[in-house]
């Protein structure tokens, strides 16, 4: 009895299950169909080589190659902008519809058909997919549009509409002034208040003219980028001609640029005026003229004084690993001594003692900061400065790779009235003029940088 009620439920199961995966695989079935019904168009974008926008009888067409990017080529032929191209082919190799509206149109033109004509070329396809756009619905602005080989009249997604309604303009190619700012080695700039030339090697950027001085590098990184990033808010002229140089200011120009990029051969010259709220460009390997967005101006109208690094010493304190100090016939010296995870500074002399660690790190960081309040350019003999001889400061750091450095620092006679000392760097050609409020932690001698004794139970029984 037992085994015939289990080949009673066995056999129910397996008709249970034959039902299930019939009805689950028809389901399924049903379900491509119906998306498929609800699909207009199904394309891979990525084979899409043309596409061409048919409004009020003009047509905008974009191209690309098989591994090359977009490109206008007509109205006008000019570099596209991938980004914007990319996203209309998106929007329309995966178009579904909303609802069908009419089986099999009887009068497009009912419905403004075609109003926009959308046509897609695919790789290894000679006769393009066409899609023939008309009129929003005023209910929803969803768009009625018909595909040339399909009977149907739909509706599509209101959100078409933004892909439909771009410009020639929004298609271009808007950075149209690029070029790798790592590779300039050398700016020069004219305004028509300043002029300044600055050169780059392995240790940064230096003023040129007209004064020899570090400069502040991440002021001319910024111009370098905005350069290279200018984009334009329109084109008003396609081709230079001394006509348009001068409508647009080009030719006497408020700002010329120069860069030298000897890696890449190049020598490129960017002229830019403002013409009251409007700003114009263009360059010396550029045939167009633009108008952008004046903030760029703004880091071209830095004064050269501005443009100065005012940081007396390159150096991270937190890399020093020894310090040494003179003045006035007192040497000090302290180094780090590293033990697994501890630190500690070690007074260097016949008697190593451990220096007070706060005191000496302090006082590196004080150096670190320390900042120009004014400069001495060609200060003549460094004798009159108290710098001959004067006090020194010395400064071993090692970074991560362990790659030592040393930075040397001359310190000169105080100015107590102005409460400023002149500081000089070997191998600039000029001195800072730095607050004195660091030399109050100048130490006088070697007991100043002396730890304390570590207090015993005893020492703290007697405070008691």
């Amino acid at each position: 009895m037992k085994v015939r009620t289990t080949l009673v439920l066995l056999a129910v199961f397996a008709v249970l299950l034959v039902l299930v995966l019939y009805f689950d695989s028809a389901g399924g079935k049903k379900k491509a169909a119906e998306e498929r019904t609800q699909t207009l168009i199904s394309l891979t974008a990525g084979d899409v080589r043309k596409l061409s926008l048919v409004r009020n009888g003009e047509a905008l067409t974009l191209e690309r190659d098989e591994a090359g990017p977009w490109r206008l080529t007509s109205p006008i032929q000019a570099a596209a902008d991938d980004s914007e191209a990319n996203a209309v082919v998106d929007a329309l190799a995966s178009l579904r519809l909303e609802r069908v509206v009419e089986k099999e149109a009887k009068d497009p033109a009912a419905y403004e058909i075609p109003k926009t004509e959308v046509s897609l070329w695919v790789k290894g396809q000679d006769v393009p997919v066409r899609l023939l756009v008309g009129m929003e619905n005023p209910l929803d602005k969803s768009l009625f549009a018909k595909r040339a080989d399909d009977p149907r009249i739909v509706l599509l997604p209101s959100s078409l509409k933004s892909s439909l309604d771009k410009t020639v303009f929004d298609f271009r190619q808007k950075d149209v002034f690029k070029f790798a700012a790592a590779d300039v080695q050398e700016i020069r700039v004219r305004t028509r208040s300043v002029s300044w030339r600055a050169g780059r090697d392995a240790s940064g950027w230096m003023l040129e003219e007209p004064v020899a001085a570090r400069a502040v590098g991440n002021h001319l990184d910024a111009l370098l980028e905005g350069l290279a990033g200018l984009r334009a808010k329109a084109f008003v002229a396609e081709s230079k001609t001394a006509a348009s140089l001068k409508a647009f200011g080009l030719e006497k120009p408020e700002y010329e640029v120069g860069l030298s990029l000897p890696a890449a051969g190049q020598e490129i010259v960017f002229t830019l005026h403002r013409e009251g709220e409007a700003s114009y460009a263009t360059t010396s390997q550029s045939t167009k003229i633009i108008t952008f967005e004046s903030t760029l101006l703004t880091d071209l109208d830095r004064r050269v004084e501005d443009l100065r690094d005012r940081k007396v010493a390159e150096f991270y304190s937190w890399e020093a690993d020894r310090i040494s100090l003179k003045r006035d016939g007192t040497e000090i010296a302290a180094v780090k001594e590293t033990s697994g995870d501890s630190e500690k500074w070690v007074l260097e002399g016949p008697a190593k003692e451990e220096a007070d660690r706060t005191k000496v790190e302090d006082f590196l960081r004080k150096i670190e900061s320390l900042e120009a309040a004014s400069f001495i350019d060609a200060p003549g003999p460094l004798s009159v400065y108290g710098l001959e001889p004067g006090a020194e400061i010395r400064i071993r750091t090692k970074d991560p790779q362990n790659k030592e450095k040393e930075t040397v620092l001359l310190v000169g006679r105080e100015d107590a009235a102005k409460k400023l000392v002149p500081v000089k760097s070997p191998g600039l050609g000029y001195l800072f003029q730095v607050d004195t409020a660091f030399l109050q932690d100048w130490p006088k001698d070697r007991t100043a940088w002396k730890a304390e004794p570590p207090k015993t139970e005893a020492s703290t029984s007697d405070k008691k």
